[in-house]
């Protein structure tokens, strides 16, 4: 970056953010004049726990490269947190009682 300009590196930053600004606030801004059909509707209400799944399960999953799974004390942990989320419909006590699972799996294991 020796060679680029300060101003065309501000240039890039200013468009990133107006492409973020706009992607993010375009259907708060428009959402009025342009409807979402209803199927798009009924599908957008998984996107949170989609996201979700996405960012915790592959963390819960202790595949190590080249091996089989290997067990981890996370899966045991998150089990912990979705059977108290099963049993309780609390979302604190679910992430509550996971973390004090794993610290005490650790506690013993570690």
């Amino acid at each position: 970056m020796e060679n680029v300009p300060a101003s065309y590196a501000y240039g890039v930053i200013a468009m990133l953010v107006l492409c973020s600004f706009i992607s993010r606030s375009g259907y708060m801004l428009f959402g009025d004049r342009l409807p979402l059909p209803d199927t798009v509707r009924q599908a957008l209400r998984y996107a949170p726990a989609a996201a979700l799944t996405a960012i915790i399960v592959p963390e819960l999953l202790p595949w190590a490269q080249g091996e089989g799974p290997v067990l981890d004390l996370r899966l045991f942990a998150g089990l912990v947190g979705i059977a108290i989320f099963l049993r309780t419909r609390n979302t604190v006590f679910m992430i509550l009682g996971g973390m004090v699972a794993l610290w005490g799996l650790r506690a013993l294991f570690l």
